[in-house]
């Protein structure tokens, strides 16, 4: 009864972690993948004001006017790149933008190309429309591979996936790096997905988006992240019109419409300030790292809320049984990599369960090294 095409893919070890936590008393949960803080009160309110308006109903496929120029607008600023509204449409988050991007690139056998560590959704979509997904190591130091790329690119490549900032290592690619694989994608008239989620945490100088020197760009961005809408299911997409036109055409027979009030509400989210929820992981970050960058290989994090610690030796899904064992919650990196040598921290909660995890997971790390010598 059930398709082979889902049975490819396992449930999410993330949402396995979840499970876990909602059963261990006391964790310090270090896995969830969200901002701590709520949404801010002036969102709070253009929601429940539009929904007392009646805003309840089904929007435009491709999403509110008045959301989508806001956002246009918002990229002008930010990225210094001017879009026409035939460019953008508002998607239930990041992942159903993504979703409708490869329906609407993928013919079976088609590929994309990855950046290991990737975010989880990247490959098991892919491979369930039968593409193929050409996986590249940026390990050790997370940088882009641009000579390994145009070594893979092929007749059948019909996207390159870029994270910045990254999830899970919370990498940010520098504008050489970038500027580099655009060069390589513009050679081989390849388009680039942007997932931009998490440009609105970035610590160490600027963010890079590829948009302002290619046009086949597919930018993915939301709200999720910057203004802690998880839960509100919104996200935009902008890029070339026809395929901006493709993923709209297929929205109508999928996900309909982003959430109505939602979408109102988000016109008001736009431009609020979020600085010092910023500073604070800035600062949350810096603890995370000086206090475990001695007993693992760490990259610091330019951005987003993670932290990809490695092990010096053994395998990290061990490791990490270890840490639920002693009430800690982290993810395996294997949710994210082909390898299984490091795991994923979240230090986006509280300062007070940071030093407990940092405490926990030094002493477990000395136990885990004697235990595999």
């Amino acid at each position: 009864m059930i398709s082979q095409r889902s049975k490819r893919l396992d449930s999410s070890g993330i949402r396995k972690v979840f499970e876990l936590a909602a059963k261990i008393e006391d964790p310090v949960n270090l896995s969830i993948g969200q901002p701590d803080f709520d949404v801010l009160d002036e969102a709070k309110e253009a929601a429940i004001e539009a929904i007392r308006k009646g805003f309840n109903r089904y929007t435009v496929t491709q999403g509110i006017e008045e959301l989508r120029g806001a956002i246009l607008a918002e990229i002008q600023r930010t990225r210094g790149k001017r879009y026409e509204m035939s460019q953008v449409m508002i998607t239930s988050g990041v992942s159903g933008g993504l979703m409708l991007a490869l329906l609407s690139l993928l013919d079976p056998g088609d590929e994309v190309i990855i950046f290991d560590p990737y975010f989880v959704m990247y490959k098991h979509l892919v491979h369930l429309l039968d593409g193929k997904a050409v996986i590249l190591s940026t390990y050790p130091n997370f940088r882009i591979p641009v000579a390994e790329v145009e070594k893979v690119v092929g007749p059948r490549t019909k996207a390159i996936i870029l994270n910045s900032p990254a999830n899970p290592t919370g990498y940010v690619y520098s504008a050489e790096d970038v500027r580099a694989l655009v060069e390589v994608a513009k050679k081989h008239d390849v388009l680039l997905i942007s997932d931009e989620i998490y440009d609105g945490f970035v610590y160490d100088g600027g963010f890079t988006s590829p948009v302002g020197w290619y046009d086949k760009v597919l930018l993915l961005g939301g709200f999720s992240k910057t203004y802690a809408m998880t839960g509100w299911r919104l996200g935009y997409a902008i890029g070339p019109a026809d395929l901006i036109a493709t993923m709209i055409k297929l929205q109508q027979y999928s996900f309909v419409c982003a959430p109505a009030p939602f979408q109102y509400a988000a016109v008001k989210a736009i431009g609020l300030d979020i600085s010092p929820y910023v500073e604070a992981y800035r600062r949350k970050r810096d603890m995370v790292y000086e206090g475990l960058q001695d007993v693992f290989d760490i990259v610091k994090p330019g951005g987003a809320f993670y932290m990809f610690p490695g092990l010096k030796y053994g395998k990290a899904s061990e490791f990490v049984e270890m840490a639920i064992a002693h009430k800690v919650l982290i993810i395996p990196g294997h949710v994210f990599s082909e390898r299984d040598t490091h795991f994923r921290i979240s230090f986006a909660t509280g300062d007070e369960a940071l030093k407990r995890g940092i405490d926990i997971l030094r002493k477990l790390s000395e136990a885990y090294y004697a235990k595999i010598c």
